[in-house]
């Protein structure tokens, strides 16, 4: 464009790239988060942990550009910042050595995992 201007994508819909697979990030952090999960294996929890991130890090831009639809003082939008700032933290602490260690982190980003999903949701965001 000429003059810099950067638009959305035509349909109007939020899209950073790769689409959102709510369901699929709501069953992901399940595996983790269910009352009968099972204690995964150090070569689970460590596939878990990158797909965990990798969900993260495509909901967060996603979220942000529903946030940025509703005012500053709407409160879900509120919530979801504070979702969002909390999933950031989230994604720059390092698991511990053990097992035990490396399953409770796979554990807070999968809360993170759910709680992003929900605020997509929660803030209007269409799906299939």
């Amino acid at each position: 464009m000429p003059n810099g201007t950067v638009t959305g994508p035509p349909d109007g819909k939020p899209s950073t790239g790769a689409p959102i697979d709510v369901e699929l990030m709501r069953e992901t952090a399940a595996r983790l988060l269910a009352e009968d999960a099972e204690l995964p294996s150090l070569e689970e929890v460590e596939t878990l942990t990158l797909r965990l991130r990798g969900m993260i890090m495509v909901a967060i831009p996603d979220v942000e550009i529903l946030i940025g639809k509703f005012p500053k003082d709407d409160i879900p939008a509120t919530c979801a910042r504070a979702c969002i700032g909390e999933a950031r933290m989230r994604l720059r602490l390092e698991p511990g050595g053990n097992l035990p260690q490396q399953v409770a982190h796979a554990q807070r980003l999968a809360r993170s995992v759910r709680a992003l999903a929900e605020h997509h949701v929660n803030l209007g965001a269409e799906h299939e």
